[in-house]
């Protein structure tokens, strides 16, 4: 665990949209856009007090009257304003952050390799061919209404009842995802927007924590 924190760093941000950007050679590389604005330390955890080191990130402005007087002591206590979004990033180098600092886009340089971790889209209730990508049943030689159907789910007699984990129909999508390894295409620190390459789980405006990636090189 001490070897994957070490010196991770890490900004709560909104996902704006996908665009385009061209690199050195010309070619077109698809980017997603993160605004990572208004990001604050709330609080630096240590072993001393809470038995091991993390930052807690802010993110997002927030009416004061909207928070409750625990949080609101807690905003005051940083020294900060009080923000709509919180999570907490292991780390091991916690010495280098204060509560009250605030982090801009900087902290990920062009080519920096990212970890991007946001709340997929939700599909709603799906069957096992949009959900599973199960194959369709043949539409000729007789079969009825059969095309979309899952088939068997289950034994006879042995085990007479359905295994857990079998994949039927269901709820789809809205669960937290995490890909890795993606590339900080462009760092615009004037406006804290971040151009990432590829796509990231979640829909426009929806909040992703981007870290620092943890099997990079």
């Amino acid at each position: 665990m001490s070897n994957q924190n070490s010196n991770r760093v890490a900004l709560l941000g909104r996902k704006l949209g996908m665009s385009q950007e061209w690199d050195e050679r010309g070619f077109f590389v698809p980017v997603t856009l993160v605004d990572v604005s208004t990001n604050v330390i709330t609080a630096v955890k240590t072993e001393d007090t809470d038995g091991y080191k993390a930052v807690q990130l802010g993110y997002g402005q927030i009416d004061p009257t909207k928070v409750t007087k625990p949080l609101a002591g807690h905003f005051a206590k940083a020294g900060v304003t009080p923000r709509r979004h919180l999570v907490e990033v292991r780390t091991e180098n916690v010495e280098e952050f204060q509560p009250g600092q605030e982090l801009t886009a900087e902290l990920f340089a062009e080519g920096a390799q990212v970890d991007v971790t946001g709340t997929t889209k939700g599909k709603g209730f799906a069957g096992t061919i949009k959900r599973w990508g199960f194959k369709s049943y043949r539409r000729t030689h007789g079969s009825h209404k059969n095309e979309r159907r899952p088939g068997s789910v289950g034994a006879c007699a042995t085990p007479s009842r359905i295994l857990k984990g079998k994949r039927m129909a269901g709820r789809m999508g809205h669960v937290t995802s995490t890909v890795q390894n993606l590339t900080v295409v462009n760092a615009d620190l004037e406006s804290n927007i971040l151009a990432i390459k590829g796509a990231i789980p979640g829909p426009k405006g929806s909040i992703v924590l981007v870290r620092s990636a943890v099997k990079g090189a």
